[in-house]
């Protein structure tokens, strides 16, 4: 009898595993030298407003098969946009260039739900139900946001036409003659960044259910605190802490402080 426990009881034996032993390395900092370098010009994302937008939606979720309580429910925010559109601007003295003063900033995108909720079955699983609530809207924005604060700097494309008189006449125009130019500026497209979603939530089936009744629709009321950032690519002298802003030699000469519109509008 004692043989064959001893032979049933094997013993349990580690199993082999391959290793390989490291060689230490020398580790020493690498010297530098200090170039002199005055103000250098850098090219970064600058933040041109950070709002918390307020949106609030309402819908119907069905849900298949019925429920008899909700057990919990997960959310999350997509962005499918965030486009600054300007409406005000004014020159920047000495430059062909233009400061953004006020801008619609155009929000959409849409809530992604996860519902779980038990049936009415007996010891039943829980079941999960996902739904995109969407949602679109615009606010209002101004720059700068705070005294001495960044705004979005855009230069506007300019076109030229110049028309000629008659060789002989000097009466009429020549219509098979003129001259053109057209200057394009490339913008650095402002963009928008996903920073927090806050959400305050209701939710209740429209025919209030009896004890362990079901329903089988659910209607949400949320309001939603989402805020993001709004950048633009500029470029900055450091240790100034100014934006360097081109000057190109377009249509209209850069005006100067004292005969320059304070303000203008896009028509």
């Amino acid at each position: 009898m004692s043989d064959q426990l001893d032979n049933q009881i094997q013993p349990c034996l580690p199993c082999p595993v391959t290793s390989t032993e490291q060689t230490p390395l020398s580790s020493a900092n690498t010297p530098v030298v200090t170039t002199p370098l005055s103000t250098p010009i850098i090219k970064i994302p600058v933040v041109l407003s950070e709002p918390t937008l307020q949106i609030v939606v309402e819908s119907d979720i069905t849900l298949s098969p019925a429920a008899t309580e909700i057990k919990r429910v997960k959310k999350n925010v997509f962005l499918n946009q965030v486009k600054l559109v300007p409406v005000r601007f004014t020159r920047i003295a000495g430059t062909d260039f233009f400061r953004v003063t006020r801008a619609k900033l155009f929000v959409a995108g849409h809530i992604r739900k996860n519902i779980e909720y038990a049936s009415s079955a007996c010891n039943g699983a829980l079941q999960d139900r996902i739904a995109d609530v969407p949602f679109s809207g615009f606010a209002d924005l101004t720059f700068p946001q705070e005294p001495g604060g960044p705004t979005p700097i855009l230069g506007i494309s300019e076109f030229a036409e110049v028309n000629f008189l008659n060789d002989h006449t000097q009466l009429d125009a020549r219509l098979d003659k003129a001259f053109f130019q057209n200057l394009v500026k490339y913008n650095e497209q402002p963009f928008g960044e996903l920073v927090a979603a806050n959400f305050f939530e209701l939710d209740f089936s429209p025919t209030m259910a009896r004890p362990e009744g079901t329903f089988s629709k659910l209607r949400e009321k949320i309001v939603l605190e989402l805020t993001v950032k709004v950048l633009q690519v500029q470029q900055i002298r450091l240790g100034a802490g100014s934006v360097v802003t081109p000057v190109l030699s377009g249509l209209t000469p850069p005006v100067s402080p004292a005969t320059e519109s304070p303000t203008n509008h896009w028509q």
